[in-house]
C-alpha cells in the first residue's frame, strides 16, 4: 500500500492491504472506494495505481456520513456540512502533473454545533441529514442551525436527548424512504438498554415500522428495488422485504459492520472491530468471541459469497460510511481550510491556480 499526501498526525500510521479479489475488482472496476472514519477523523480513498493499492489521507474532525452523486461528495463532520465539487480540469496540475484524475474541491458548507449527523443523502437543491442527537431527518440551513423535516411516530419532542439513535438513511428516487434507529424509545439514551435486539426501521413517507428484532441497524440503503440493511451487532447483510418485514440473510461477516454502498451486483461492506465495550458490549458479534476485523468486504449479491477484501491493519479500528466514486482512478480532495482551497479557481470555460500563466482552456 502506498499512502496519501496527509496521514494523520500524532496517531498510529495507516495501513491497509487488499487481497487478489479486492485488487481485481479495484482494476477492472476503473474506480476509488471512499471511507470514513470518525474514530480516526479521516476520510480515506482506496484505489489501484497500477502496481498496488494506493490510499489518499484528508483529515475531518469526527467525519461520518458521506454522498456522492457523480460529481459532488458530500462530507458530514462534527461542526459542518460540506459539499465538494470535482474538477478534473485542475486536477491535472494538482501537485504533481497528470498524478490525479478528480479533484474534489469544497463551494458550499453549514456549520452547526455537534449534532452527531450520521448518514446523509445528497439530492440537487439542498442535503437530507440523519440528525441523531435530535432524533430527526433534517436538511441545513442558512437562516438557523438546521431544518426538521420528518421524526420517528414515537418521538415526542424536539430535543437535543439521541433518544432512540436514529442513524441510517436509505434514499429513493431522490427522496429519503427508510431509516433505521437502535430502539424504539423516547427518553434520552434508553435505546442503549435495547442495542441487542431492539432495532428498527421505519419507512418515512408511512412512518410505519416495517422490521423490529435487528441488533444495532445500520446503513439501509436501496438498491435495484430491494432494501437492504445491515444488521450490525449481528454481523450480517439483510436485504428485508418492507411489505411484510420479511429478511434474507445475505452473508454473514467477521465484524460489527456499519458503511453500505453498492457497484452492480457488488456490495461494499465496512466492517468495525468494536472494542468499546460500553457501546458495543452485549451485542451478538462481540460475544463470538472471534477476532474482529476492520475494513472493506467486497460481496458477491448473486451468491452471498465474499469476494475480496481490503483490511486496514492500523490506524483505526472502525469506519462509519463508504461510497464508490466510479470511474475515478486517481481522486483527491482538498480541505476548506487548506491553501489549495484559496487558489483554485474553476469557471465554466477556464479553470486556473490564480496565476494566469496556468489557465488551462477546455
Amino acid at each position: 500500500m502506498t499512502a496519501g499526501p496527509e496521514p494523520p498526525s500524532g496517531t498510529i500510521p495507516f495501513e491497509a492491504r487488499a487481497d487478489g479479489g479486492f485488487c481485481r475488482w479495484l482494476l477492472q472496476s476503473r474506480s476509488t472506494v471512499a471511507v470514513s472514519t470518525y474514530q480516526a477523523g479521516v476520510l480515506a480513498f482506496f484505489s489501484w495505481n497500477g502496481m498496488q493499492i494506493s490510499v489518499f489521507l484528508r483529515r475531518f474532525e469526527k467525519v461520518m456520513g458521506l454522498d456522492w452523486d457523480g460529481n459532488r461528495l458530500v462530507v458530514a463532520t462534527r461542526h459542518a456540512l460540506v459539499i465538494h465539487a470535482n474538477s478534473p480540469v485542475l486536477a491535472r496540475r494538482f501537485r504533481d502533473n497528470n498524478k490525479y484524475d478528480a479533484l474534489y474541491l469544497p463551494r458550499a458548507s453549514y456549520h452547526y454545533p455537534d449534532l452527531h449527523v450520521h448518514d446523509v443523502g445528497l439530492v440537487p437543491d439542498s442535503v437530507w441529514m440523519v440528525n441523531t442527537r435530535f432524533n430527526c431527518l433534517s436538511h441545513p440551513s442558512d437562516r438557523m442551525t438546521f431544518e426538521p423535516i420528518w421524526f420517528p411516530p414515537f418521538i415526542t419532542d424536539l430535543v437535543p436527548e439521541d433518544r432512540c439513535h436514529l442513524n441510517g438513511l436509505a434514499m429513493r428516487d431522490g427522496k429519503p424512504a427508510f431509516v433505521t434507529a437502535i430502539a424504539e424509545t423516547n427518553t434520552a439514551g434508553e435505546w442503549r438498554d435495547h442495542k441487542a435486539k431492539g432495532g428498527i426501521v421505519i419507512e418515512v413517507e408511512s412512518r410505519e415500522i416495517v422490521a423490529r428484532d435487528l441488533s444495532m441497524p445500520h446503513s439501509p440503503r436501496w438498491h435495484e428495488g430491494a432494501l437492504y440493511v445491515l444488521n450490525s451487532g449481528s454481523g450480517e447483510l439483510l436485504r428485508i422485504n418492507p411489505q411484510d418485514g420479511s429478511r434474507e440473510v445475505i452473508c454473514r461477516l467477521t465484524g460489527y459492520l456499519r458503511g453500505l454502498t453498492f457497484h452492480g451486483p457488488h456490495a461494499l461492506v465496512g466492517l468495525c472491530q468494536a472494542r468499546e465495550t460500553a457501546l458495543f458490549g452485549g451485542v451478538p458479534v462481540a460475544e463470538t468471541g472471534k477476532r474482529l476485523l476492520c475494513g472493506v468486504a467486497l460481496v458477491d449479491l448473486r451468491t452471498g459469497h465474499t469476494a475480496g477484501f481490503l483490511e486496514i491493519t492500523s490506524g483505526c479500528t472502525e469506519l462509519f460510511d463508504l461510497r464508490v466514486l466510479r470511474g475515478e482512478v486517481r481522486p483527491a480532495i482538498v480541505h476548506i481550510d487548506s491553501p489549495d482551497a484559496k487558489e483554485a479557481i474553476a469557471l465554466p470555460h477556464t479553470h486556473y491556480w490564480l496565476r494566469p500563466e496556468n489557465i488551462i482552456k477546455d
